[in-house]
């Protein structure tokens, strides 16, 4: 069955928070672009799909495939995912990751809190994106600085909150940890 609009006032609300948090990081116009390829029938249809509204329906579309198109399309397109960043490595002639430039790694910060938010719902607390990732294989997925200051930003979140956090992301370009 198609959850065409579940699926959509998910995306929506996520995109919309988003988009909020980018403002108060600094980086407001970049966050009106987020993932505006989950609009795209390549990623809308798989997502009304396999829509539950408790997790990504990347993972019901990988269990169901053993992949998902949808991520694929999806992480190709948007450079606040650090899957995005690998490139071929011409001594090793292995695909490798990169260093995320930091107008990323705070998109990416912003995205994660959104999901956080509208996955936990009411059980989100300003920690929650950080065990997320403490909880994930991502950290041997990424350089060590992108890593680090991914770390870097959700450990301010979970002991300092969101308004110092932000006057930190708005008053720095470069991210210093």
């Amino acid at each position: 069955m198609l959850h065409f609009l579940g699926h959509f006032l998910t995306i929506t609300k996520h995109r919309h928070e988003v988009i909020r948090l980018c403002f108060r990081a600094g980086i407001g116009f970049q966050g009106l672009f987020h993932d505006l390829s989950k609009y795209s029938l390549t990623e809308f249809l798989p997502g009304a799909k396999f829509y539950t509204g408790k997790e990504s329906p990347n993972n019901g579309e990988r269990r169901s495939y053993g992949f998902s198109l949808a991520w694929m399309h999806h992480k190709g397109r948007n450079k606040h995912h650090f899957e995005y960043w690998y490139d071929y490595e011409m001594a090793t002639k292995k695909i490798v990751p990169v260093d995320m430039p930091d107008r990323y790694i705070k998109e990416m910060f912003c995205d994660r809190i959104a999901a956080s938010k509208t996955y936990n719902r009411e059980n989100y607390t300003q920690d929650s994106p950080l065990r997320y990732l403490l909880n994930s294989t991502a950290q041997e997925k990424m350089t060590d600085t992108t890593y680090r200051k991914l770390l870097f930003l959700l450990k301010m979140l979970a002991e300092k909150g969101e308004e110092k956090t932000f006057a930190y992301l708005k008053s720095h370009k470069n991210l210093e940890f």
